[in-house]
């Protein structure tokens, strides 16, 4: 059996390498067809003109499910192991709610294009990485938390580290933007996909850019440390037949017995 087979690793995984794909794949096809230089432009650039953005579009919402998916069951995992800590049952539950808010805010920045809906495209974005990089803060806090007896040490360590990269991502981002988009470099950027390195403005641009698309890869690389916690869930579906037909039958005609059928592992 291969690694990702074991368990549930495998959503972790299909959820890091598709987003990372959706990047990919409307980065190629925005240069391709020359919508935007090929240094390192803005990764919601790449996903502004068709058709590369019904494909960033369709695959980031995929990634966004995928996403929701993958802290659900990180969330009852967590549970799971800790039923009777208060401490940690509220911090999970506060985990699962800022996941969740997480991933609404990645099909924000999938429905809505930067250069077309510039407002709601930064909300979309400050939820998913705003919001996400406190999720990322709170399943840290629970690592030490559950440690040693459910988490080791390097786990911990590792997420902190991933953390800290993405925290670093976030200012850096940040304060290149608020410099950029200050007015001192012109007006309507925001609609700019072509940059000359002589362009006053062109090196916070470049800082910005670097800023984001190292935010957004050091926000997946967190699922990464789920793999080996995931390896060890399985999943099983029973059910319940109710009745030996599938309409409706008279109150007399049915019997009392249940039967179960176990599908086995999932």
């Amino acid at each position: 059996m291969w690694w990702f087979q074991q368990g549930l690793s495998f959503l972790p995984v299909a959820l890091v390498v598709w987003s990372a794909a959706s990047f990919i794949f409307s980065y190629i096809t925005a240069i391709t067809l020359h919508h935007v230089d090929p240094l390192v432009p803005y990764i919601s650039d790449t996903g502004t003109v068709p058709p590369e953005r019904c494909l960033f579009g369709i695959m980031l919402n995929i990634s966004a499910f995928m996403g929701m998916a993958t802290m659900y069951v990180r969330y009852k995992q967590v549970h799971a192991l800790n039923p009777e800590k208060s401490k940690i049952t509220k911090l999970n539950k506060i985990g699962l709610t800022l996941g969740l808010m997480s991933c609404f805010g990645l099909c924000i920045i999938a429905n809505f294009q930067k250069c077309i809906l510039y407002y709601v495209h930064v909300i979309g974005a400050c939820l998913t990485f705003g919001i996400g990089v406190i999720y990322m803060l709170v399943q840290t806090i629970l690592s030490y938390l559950m440690q040693p007896e459910v988490h080791s040490k390097d786990i911990f360590w590792i997420r902190l580290t991933v953390l800290i990269w993405c925290s670093s991502s976030i200012a850096s981002m940040f304060i290149s933007s608020v410099v950029l988009y200050s007015g001192l470099y012109g007006t309507n950027l925001v609609q700019k996909l072509h940059w000359d390195p002589q362009e006053k403005g062109y090196t916070a641009h470049l800082i910005s850019t670097v800023s984001e698309w190292s935010l957004a890869f050091s926000f997946l690389s967190f699922f990464l440390t789920y793999i080996r916690d995931f390896q060890k869930i399985s999943l099983r579906a029973i059910v319940s037949l109710q009745g030996q037909t599938l309409y409706n039958t008279p109150q007399s005609f049915m019997t009392d017995e249940q039967t179960l059928l176990v599908a086995g592992s999932i």
